[in-house]
């Protein structure tokens, strides 16, 4: 009930008495209000939690208990940290959809199918299951040869000779869906030292850990306007196109070349361009100014090797190569309006923005909201930014704002945030959308350019940019500014980047802090090198995030002269590659620190679950690596890529020392990915396997990415 409702039911005499003495028995009665609605809410709530379908996470594995469903050894102790539920560990530990499923699964124990939903529902990760003996080589009988039958369909599902003819199947040949034949191999398919696939009671599961993206009617990188050559990735790079996985019929068969985020090769575009391309699809390709009827005609795309750009498609054809994502059209026929593309990139994780879900901040109040982007009320930034500052002069009392972009549109009006004493203002980009800022061209010889915050007066002013992608030049917060937060955004690191990812500017800022006191926060978020100029009142706080430098040598959080930076630094789950150089530290936990770290003041602060150089001069340090371990040599920082575009960025590689990969707090990985919980993942499903597997099988998982 409201404190209205409740009031109501006082009689009226109460009522009047009351108001005559100022409303002290209504003030009450809107405390206890209160309180009885918190008391409802946690009724319902503990109804809800009866159901595995809206319980808490922390309820998850009490009802699994109920059905017998058992949880690693190790994890039952940290379920119980209210840390962990911050960081979203009970989710990874014991995934909702596994224990929903306990029942069904022991009904369907044995099949081939339950295998890759156990990766699904257990890991998160999409699977193909291989049953390896129906790919040995086997001399065929030839008194039981017919072409008709249960023999020939027992046949046609074993592997055969490779035909050197049919250059499709040697793509395949040494992946998931290699259907060729194999001679025996003798390690177990399980084996922890050197696994073998090929064996008589072998079962693979193949696993894809990357995740694709989707990048949505975003306009491509015009290369060579007279030759019309273009790139599908805005920041003009090569970026591998990948599937959009299609959902699995519940036929109970097993995932193939469309189910799972697979790379798109150019021979299996061309042979199965309909399953690829198309509104909805993996890529599609748009050329006219109408937003319906402009799509490129199916018969019109053509597969095809633009390594070099030697290729000429003919006029009205469309040619793609998927592999190094670039597309073309006939020379001289590029569109004055451009070329719009839709298209699926592939990364570990949600970090640095894009078009997957941002949860956005509760707000007490709901400050005035201005949108950017086609069919809304402001085509720029600067346009909605000029509008709330005409605003405040003429009211007063907008000090607060949201300037939201709703289309993945490339601006490059804004070069300067200028922010009043009390203004607060949020930059943010819809949910479902990556809008671009670019600080400078590729054309017309244009100069680097930053984006400059501005703050007037006492630094009062707060400013949040929140899902954006910055290149061209860097963030620089100049005097004014109390607060800066940034969330999943990119500074993308090297400020520009070269066709094959190299960046035109190693070691430059991404973002630069000077001449204010400024408390900075970076969530989820990439970002180019770090510099802090100033007194010691700065503080910078990272949360799941990026520090790239773009070289191990250069300098990632430091002054700009390479002394020092003059801030109290806290840093969680994150990834700096390149060196530290701190006045204090409060916290570094659960960091991968792939420089030289030094710090003045030794005496505050402190490291835990973390890796850096050994001669690092720190604060004391807590089961940080390779200290704990003892054996620099053998406990050596390796990561699968370190240059920003690649899939694999700051993803550990699959041969670094289980020190590094289960050193975190919780057994993960320390760094920007350990949100992913992977190794506690794969020990869920391995776990999981050893109960489902069919009987007298020997099941290996085998990670495709």
């Amino acid at each position: 009930m409201t404190p209205d409702e409740l009031y109501a039911l006082l009689p009226a005499v109460h009522r009047r008495r009351d108001a005559q003495q100022g409303g002290p028995l209504r003030a009450l009665l809107t405390l206890v209000a209160e309180q009885a609605a918190v008391v409802q809410e946690d009724i319902e709530r503990l109804y809800d939690n009866w159901f595995i379908e809206t319980c808490d996470d922390w309820v998850v594995p009490y009802l699994g208990d109920l059905v017998g469903y058992e949880i690693l050894p190790r994890i039952a102790a940290a379920l119980s940290d209210d840390t962990s539920r911050a960081t979203g560990l009970p989710a990874a530990a014991v995934p909702r959809r596994d224990v929903a499923d306990t029942v069904t699964h022991r009904r369907r124990k044995g099949t081939l199918a339950l295998l890759e939903e156990l990766a699904s529902g257990v890991a998160g990760w999409p699977a193909r299951a291989v049953e390896y003996h129906r790919l040995l080589c086997v001399t065929q009988p030839v008194r039981r040869y017919s072409t008709e039958g249960r023999d020939a369909r027992r046949r046609s599902a074993r592997g055969a000779l490779v035909d050197v003819r049919r250059a499709e199947v040697l793509d395949r040949l040494g992946g998931p869906f290699d259907d060729c034949a194999h001679t025996v191999e003798v390690p177990r398919a399980g084996s922890a030292r050197r696994p073998g696939r090929y064996g008589i009671q072998s079962v693979g599961l193949h696993l894809w850990r990357l995740r694709t993206y989707s990048v949505t009617r975003a306009p491509a990188y015009c290369l060579d306007r007279d030759r019309a050559c273009y790139t599908f990735n805005v920041l003009a790079i090569d970026t591998p196109l990948y599937t959009a996985p299609v959902p699995e019929p519940s036929s109970g068969r097993v995932a193939d070349e469309t189910n799972v985020p697979e790379p798109i090769g150019r021979r299996a575009l061309a042979e199965r361009l309909y399953d690829y391309y198309g509104p909805g699809k993996s890529l599609c390709v748009w050329t006219g100014p109408d937003a319906d009827g402009d799509v490129v005609p199916l018969d019109r795309i053509v597969a095809a090797d633009l390594s070099g750009w030697r290729y000429r498609p003919a006029r009205g054809q469309v040619a793609v190569d998927p592999v190094l994502g670039r597309l073309a059209l006939s020379p001289g026929t590029a569109p004055a309006h451009g070329v719009r593309v839709t298209y699926h990139h592939a990364f570990s994780g949600d970090l640095g923005g894009g078009e997957y879900p941002r949860p956005e901040p509760v707000t007490a109040d709901a400050p005035e909201r201005y949108r950017v982007g086609p069919g809304e009320d402001h085509t720029s930034i600067a346009d909605a930014l000029d509008r709330w500052r005409a605003g405040k002069r003429a009211h007063g009392g907008k000090a607060e704002v949201i300037v939201e972009i709703t289309a993945n549109e490339v601006y490059e009006d804004l070069t300067d945030i200028r922010l009043d004493p009390g203004d607060r203002l949020t930059l943010r980009a819809a949910d479902g959308v990556r809008p671009v800022v670019r600080l400078t061209g590729r054309h017309g010889g244009d100069r680097q350019r930053a984006l400059t915050i501005t703050g007037a007066g006492r630094p009062t002013a707060r400013i949040v940019l929140d899902g954006l992608l910055v290149t061209g030049g860097s963030v620089r917060v100049r005097g004014g500014v109390e607060r800066l937060v940034v969330r999943h955004c990119t500074f993308v690191p090297g400020w520009l980047l070269e066709e094959r990812g190299t960046p035109l500017a190693p070691g430059a800022p991404g973002l630069d802090i000077a001449h204010s006191p400024v408390h900075t926060e970076i969530h989820h978020s990439i970002v180019g090198a770090l510099t802090v100029d100033g007194g010691e009142d700065n503080r910078v706080e990272l949360y799941d995030s990026v520090v790239d430098a773009t070289r191990s040598e250069a300098t990632a959080i430091g002054a700009a002269d390479g002394g020092p930076a003059g801030v109290l630094l806290t840093a969680r789950r994150t990834t700096v590659l390149g060196a530290v150089h701190a006045r204090a530290v409060d916290v570094l936990e659960n960091c991968l620190l792939a420089g030289q770290v030094s710090v003045e003041r030794r005496d505050q602060g402190s490291l835990r679950f973390c890796w850096l150089p050994k001669y690092s001069r720190t604060p004391p340090r807590f089961h940080c690596e390779p200290d704990h371990s003892g054996d620099p040599d053998r406990v050596d920082l390796r990561f699968a890529a370190t240059r920003y575009g690649s899939p694999d960025y700051v993803r550990l590689a699959d041969d670094c020392a289980d020190a590094i990969r289960r050193g975190g707090a919780n057994g993960c990985e320390p760094g920007a990915l350990h949100h992913l919980f992977q190794p506690l993942r794969e020990d869920n499903l391995r776990t999981r396997l050893d109960e489902f597997t069919p009987a007298g099988c020997d099941t290996g998982l085998f990670f495709v990415t």
